[in-house]
């Protein structure tokens, strides 16, 4: 990333001084957002983007006891416990390699990937990016100490799934998830409701190179389905593939043991925000959808980045990382059915 104004750790230490959550329990994208943001070209965005978002968010919650080495059973998963978990995680990465503290807690944290309707694992894979690909700051390691308290605090596994047969791609995979009950009620209420997943990867076991590429190809496929499902909930489908790219991203700073068991949350992760939302009928391929009509990545994003909507933007950022004609179809389609902020 080259990000020479210090515009990215500007902003995140304006963000530290919020909490992951607002309004009860919606989450704060803020950290996702900007990072998408200078990511792409848009840095001179920043700051106004954060004016308008700025007034959102509340304050951290008061901390109660601190969560230490022997304890953090009993606080994980209590999301008032998340003033404490962020400290104990500041501690930790002020302490130890980012890496280090990322790699201990990566498989503790993995079983409860719908933390947050997903958010908290997405904002670790952009908080990864960021120091994968530059300076390692002090804001930008405390950035990934706020996104793994929040998914510690907020830790929710899925209800136990059946195998419902194996699926030939993710693609096919996707097809065959069953639509919850009623498709009714908030989040939490329709994970609660799962009851089985196509098995995909068809291999019990894969290598980590395996495990990589078919992370890719869910990414690519839920991106696509984006472009002719998202009329169902257009807001909450992008983390359909928002998430499993979070995974992905962060692929690169775990050791390759962990890369099998991450495509599987990843592929469950997908897998309850489509049976949690999807429509029940396929919208026809847009128009769009052909190379000839596909516009330069940077002015898609600029699109993104002026209309504004925090899932809007996260989606293009992936988007662009499939980086095809549908790919690209799927982000317009998300500043077509968003409401657009500016």
């Amino acid at each position: 990333m080259d990000d020479t104004t210090g515009t990215l750790d500007e902003a995140l230490e304006r963000i530290h001084l919020s909490g992951p959550e607002r309004d009860g329990w919606l989450s704060n994208h803020a950290p996702m957002a900007v990072e998408a943001l200078v990511r792409h070209g848009q840095a001179s965005a920043v700051h106004r983007w954060l004016d308008r978002y700025g007034p959102k968010l509340e304050e951290m919650p008061d901390a109660g006891s601190p969560v230490t080495a022997r304890n953090w059973h009993e606080a994980l998963g209590d999301p008032r416990r998340v003033a404490d978990w962020t400290a104990y995680f500041e501690r930790e990465a002020a302490e130890r390699a980012w890496r280090e503290v990322l790699v201990e807690w990566w498989p503790r944290l993995l079983p409860g990937i719908a933390a947050g309707a997903t958010h908290a694992v997405i904002r670790v894979g952009h908080s990864v990016r960021t120091l994968l690909a530059g300076e390692e700051s002090a804001p930008r390691v405390r950035e990934l100490a706020h996104a793994l308290g929040y998914w510690a605090a907020r830790h929710q596994p899925l209800p136990e799934l059946r195998p419902l047969g194996p699926a030939p791609s993710a693609a096919a995979a996707l097809d065959r998830v069953p639509p919850v009950s009623g498709q009714s009620g908030g989040i939490r209420e329709r994970f609660a409701r799962l009851t089985g997943f196509p098995v995909w990867p068809a291999q019990e076991n894969v290598s980590a190179e395996a495990a990589r590429g078919a992370l890719r190809e869910l990414v690519r496929a839920s991106t696509h389905r984006y472009a002719t499902h998202a009329h169902g909930e257009p807001i909450m489908l992008v983390h359909a593939a928002t998430a499993p790219n979070a995974v992905l991203r962060t692929l690169p700073a775990l050791p390759d043991e962990l890369w099998a068991p991450s495509l599987r949350a990843a592929w469950a992760a997908s897998a309850a925000v489509t049976a949690a939302y999807a429509p029940r009928a396929a919208a026809p391929v847009p128009a769009s959808a052909s190379a000839s009509d596909t516009p330069a990545a940077g002015e898609l994003f600029a699109r993104a980045a002026a209309h504004g909507d925090d899932h809007t933007i996260k989606f293009a950022d992936t988007a662009l990382d499939v980086g095809d004609a549908l790919a690209f179809a799927a982000a317009r389609r998300a500043i077509e059915l968003n409401p657009p902020v500016f």
